[in-house]
């Protein structure tokens, strides 16, 4: 294979061709593969892995719940990670550039578009809040640790305040006051939930009562999109290197916590409860469905974030090794998390005579309210508070930074010439600068009901149809005999035999599966006790549609503009891939993909040009028929 793994390469070019004028220099590359590894490590590993992974765990059967876990990552998950790896690292374009495979699918790339934005609105809106706690525990004492506090009702029972009722007298304690304590401790509410409902959202009554825009969460959600800006500020160029850090150092604290943890009293407990197999639950579809949703979710399949991610590397990159390595260490994280969580949780409940479902919870419950609680009984808690929070800080930056990086390429690729490709960072200034004026909404009173909106439709069975119809036009569109040549093209190898049958049939049979699951298994969102009115839910189902409308918007325009005397011919040109499709790089042109008329070496030839008025060479399309690919001389 030419040029696979050699040292000294460029964009994988063999290192004699390491002098030609290549576009991708403008373009930007990875640095080196490490930094798309750890890159695609810290897209994939966010915040769900800690906050929603322990939770399905435990509820869906603990330990049983792993089997459909690990069976949807080997059918579903990996394919689904490798196919989008390879289709951005052969066509070196972005969500929307690499349809030029078949155009009447762009509206595939426009949704995934749509996806991300939601995603990266309401994402770093998240993570602001965990600036903001992580600020907040810069004290001698964590503010949520007692009930003294001016927002605090009389129903506030801190678990600190509970352990000193246990060390009072017991005479004294029976005395009249006995059903009192039990009743109080029956319906009370804890600190630290009412910090986060009463302090730091001041959260109003319904969604639609705005209220006020809390400044000190505005001020966070500005400081987090400052940072996401400045280390995307030369795109993968800075954002590579700021990886090295924000990829690496949550498994430094895990670990930290996780030493902590188990080490304290109660954490078998917790972690027994979090693992125990209950076998039955197996036969429950529920389990099922809730298992390949998460494994969807949490690889960040049908975001664009893993196709423009791989558009930077060399072309003959292997990313089916780097797929295979980026699915486990995801997943891997989410059963560590696990341990992590419920060992803090089990001590908790240890401390409380409570049962772990009793302190057990998922999403910004657990994040926000369950665990720094837990962390209150710690001895030196602001330490482990802040080591907490800011593990939340990078997790979450590690994602916002593909998600902003997958809109500001798009946008890039699409426009295509060289001024755009020079003013690159004022492109990721106005992006930035939309999701914060975006996001300022979701830091008001009501603002956590809105993200919640979010997170359960803007981000759901969207991502399902999206990836659906991409399996389907790749494999059945384009050609899965086409799509399986470009990938020995790219990585001297055909994909194995087991990919090629999961990507045929059994992922996208997998992937059907959660849709229906979805569909029936459906719950109007709530939040605690807090029942969304039917308008807001309206709002939900019309983000979720938002994304997936554009596919069928954009074919209709494709369809319309195609050349062809009748629909089926109409069809035929619209699918078929258009005279640019292939690699981005003259030199690993060849094959079909080969000019029918080569050019002098000392043209100084450059590829995929940024002009389309300069002279055109005859090319040979996929289908066998002759197509023009521009070259700027």
């Amino acid at each position: 294979m030419v040029g696979k793994g050699a040292k000294g390469m460029l964009n994988g070019a063999v290192p004699s061709e390491a002098t030609k004028r290549d576009q991708k220099l403008t373009r930007g590359n990875w640095g080196n593969q490490i930094e798309f590894v750890l890159t695609s490590v810290g897209y994939a590993v966010g915040l769900g892995n800690v906050w929603r992974f322990p939770y399905l765990c435990y509820r869906n059967g603990g330990g049983a719940f792993m089997f459909p876990y690990f069976i949807m990552l080997i059918f579903c998950g990996i394919p689904l990670f490798f196919m989008e790896l390879s289709f951005g690292q052969f066509a070196s374009q972005g969500c929307l550039g690499v349809w030029k495979i078949s155009p009447m699918f762009k509206g595939v790339g426009y949704g995934m578009m749509v996806v991300s934005t939601y995603i990266g609105i309401y994402y770093n809106v998240v993570i602001s809040i965990a600036f903001y706690y992580f600020f907040s525990s810069m004290t001698p004492v964590l503010p949520w640790a007692y009930c003294n506090n001016p927002w605090n009702t009389p129903d506030c029972a801190g678990v600190l305040d509970a352990s000193n009722l246990t060390n009072v007298s017991r005479p004294d304690a029976l005395s009249g006051n006995l059903s009192h304590l039990l009743n109080h401790t029956l319906k009370r509410t804890s600190p630290s939930e009412e910090y986060w409902r009463l302090y730091v959202l001041k959260l109003s009554d319904d969604i639609g009562n705005f209220g006020e825009v809390r400044l000190p969460l505005l001020g966070c959600l500005g400081v987090s999109w400052v940072v996401v800006f400045l280390c995307l500020i030369r795109g993968v160029k800075s954002s590579g290197k700021v990886v090295y850090f924000t990829a690496t150092f949550p498994y430094v604290v895990l670990t930290i916590l996780f030493v902590r943890g188990v080490t304290l009293e109660g954490a078998f407990t917790g972690i027994m409860y979090y693992l125990t197999p209950q076998w039955d639950k197996i036969l429950e579809a529920k389990v099922w469905g809730d298992a390949a949703s998460q494994i969807f979710y949490s690889l960040g399949c049908a975001w664009g974030g893993l196709i423009t991610m791989a558009s930077y590397n060399k072309f003959h990159n292997n990313c089916y090794r780097d797929s295979v390595i980026i699915s486990i260490t995801n997943c891997a994280t989410s059963v560590y998390a696990g341990f992590v969580i419920f060992s803090i949780l089990g001590f908790m409940a240890k401390h409380l005579g409570v049962d772990v479902s009793r302190v057990a919870d998922h999403g910004p419950g657990l994040a926000f309210v369950a665990y720094p609680e837990a962390l209150t009984l710690l001895p030196i808690s602001p330490l482990w508070s802040l080591l907490f929070f800011f593990m939340l800080i990078l997790l979450g930056l590690g994602t916002q930074f593909c998600l902003l990086e997958t809109l500001v390429t798009a946008i890039v690729d699409e426009v295509g010439n060289e001024w755009i490709l020079q003013k690159k960072t004022y492109v990721t200034l106005a992006v930035a600068v939309a999701g914060f004026l975006l996001g300022i909404p979701l830091t008001s009173q009501a603002g956590i009901y809105w993200l919640l909106l979010m997170d359960n439709y803007a981000a759901s069975f969207s991502l399902v149809v999206i990836s659906c119809i991409m399996c389907v036009s790749i494999m059945y569109i384009y050609g899965h005999r086409n799509y399986f040549q470009d990938i020995q093209m790219m990585l001297g190898f055909p994909p194995p035999l087991f990919f090629q049958i999961c990507w045929r049939f059994v992922s996208p049979a997998i992937i059907f599966f959660i849709l229906i699951f979805t569909v029936i298994q459906y719950r109007p969102i709530t939040y605690n006790h807090y029942q969304y009115p039917g308008w807001a839910v309206a709002v939900g189902f019309l983000m979720a549609l938002s994304s997936v409308i554009c596919i069928p918007l954009y074919a209709l325009f494709q369809l319309c503009r195609t050349d062809g005397d009748t629909l089926l011919q109409r069809l035929k040109n619209a699918t078929k891939p258009s005279r640019d499709w292939g690699p981005a790089l003259l030199e690993h042109q060849t094959g079909r993909y080969a000019p029918t008329i080569a050019p002098s070496p000392e043209d100084g030839f450059e590829v995929q040009p940024l002009h389309p008025d300069k002279a055109q060479i005859p090319m040979v399309g996929s289908n066998g028929s002759n197509r023009l690919q521009d070259s700027r001389i």
